[in-house]
């Protein structure tokens, strides 16, 4: 071996010495930022403006007039919904993400890496949480527009909160099925229509009364409908433990299914 090759093999044993070796926290900030640019690029970040103010006057114009004349103020009723279904469209959004990731092969390719198991999921999850943030934001802003308030700071902070946890969940559980699905296509229909018909039988557009008697336990008792009624009683500054507990029941049981369903999916070697 001659004197230069030694000394190839010398720099070269250096170099992997002295390399860098990236932690589980920077590997997850790299994804993160990458995640966070192409939904700046592609105009997410617009779409989670333009969604909720979509929602604003699809719900709130055809249904002013009529539920004013049962003494309704229908911008501080219908609000909570359209806050959900601003959370509903983000974790479509993440599902979305971790197929095409899947389907493309990036996923398989990160397992192969040294890369820590969980940087990958908690990047699509981080940014589906700043767009639910910019959404949860825009929807407040459109509620001041028509009406909507706050009558206490501090409950309106755990509005605020309470929402977010509730498209934190919801992104776990639909991060999942994504990677398990691997079809963007497919995902959407599997979220989107369940969704949009709890929505529709819920109390966030009219009072469970309203609604025949045959269906009116099932409207009653879901979950959209606990989300919507602590929510609305969060904005008015009066929540009770009688409203508040079964929301939170509601939503530690799916969170108890769909966060270890998440995280399963997300960090699985194929």
């Amino acid at each position: 071996m001659t004197a230069s090759t030694l000394a190839s093999a010398s720099i070269w044993s250096d170099d992997l010495t002295h390399r860098p070796k990236p932690t589980g926290l920077s590997q997850w900030w790299t994804l993160t930022a990458r995640v966070l640019k192409m939904m700046l690029f592609k105009g997410e970040l617009l779409i989670a403006v333009i969604i909720p103010l979509i929602f604003t006057l699809s719900f709130y114009l055809p249904l002013k007039f009529v539920m004013s004349l049962g003494g309704i103020d229908y911008a501080q009723y219908v609000m909570p919904i359209i806050v959900l279904q601003s959370m509903g469209f983000t974790a479509m959004s993440t599902a979305q993400r971790s197929a095409a990731e899947a389907m493309t092969g990036l996923t398989a390719r990160i397992q192969t890496m040294p890369v820590a198991p969980l940087a990958m999921i908690g990047a699509r999850i981080v940014s589906g949480f700043v767009r639910s943030s910019v959404a949860l934001g825009a929807s407040i802003g459109y509620g001041y527009w028509i009406g909507f308030r706050f009558n206490d700071v501090a409950q309106g902070a755990l509005f605020c909160a309470f929402a977010l946890g509730v498209s934190i969940v919801l992104s776990l559980g639909a991060d999942a099925l994504g990677t398990l699905t691997k079809s963007p296509a497919a995902v959407s229909q599997a979220i989107t229509l369940p969704y949009l018909i709890l929505g529709m039988l819920s109390s966030g557009f009219t009072p469970v009364d309203r609604f025949p008697d045959w269906i009116e336990p099932f409207v009653r008792n879901q979950p959209i409908t606990h989300f919507a009624y602590v929510l609305r009683d969060l904005a008015a500054g009066g929540v009770t433990a009688e409203v508040a507990l079964p929301a939170l029941l509601w939503l530690g049981a799916l969170a108890a299914i769909l966060v270890p369903l998440g995280l399963w999916a997300g960090t699985r070697r194929e």
